[in-house]
């Protein structure tokens, strides 16, 4: 699936609210964009950002995003005709905001450690 750029609406951003409160105590944590997306990184580098059609892009380890892919919890991430080896996708739960919430909150942690630990500290 291509993922042109742009963020989802007023909901997901109150996620990435939640998702920067989240991280506060982080030093290393800030706002950023990708593809016109808001996100936020870890040291400079965004590990998680809002993408077109309510959907939170996320940097993981590469037989994660397999894995996520292959048991249907997300979507894979091409940008032009490349599909990114690490970043998946996942999209809003149909009408229930909570357990958007919580699969989104769950997908940043993830890739927030992920990211971290490839020296974003």
């Amino acid at each position: 699936m291509t993922d042109p750029p742009g963020a989802g609406g007023h909901q997901d951003l109150a996620v990435l609210d939640l998702l920067a409160r989240r991280y506060a105590d982080d030093p290393l944590v800030e706002r950023g964009t990708m593809f016109r997306g808001p996100g936020l990184r870890v040291g400079g580098k965004i590990f998680a950002f809002l993408g077109h059609g309510d959907r939170l892009i996320v940097k993981v380890p590469r037989r994660r995003a397999d894995s996520a892919v292959a048991s249907g919890a997300a979507e894979p991430v091409t940008m032009g005709q490349r599909t990114m080896k690490e970043w998946v996708a996942f999209p809003a739960v149909a009408d229930d905001a909570p357990a958007t919430e919580r699969l989104w909150l769950s997908a940043a942690d993830e890739a927030y450690a992920y990211v971290k630990s490839l020296g974003g500290s």
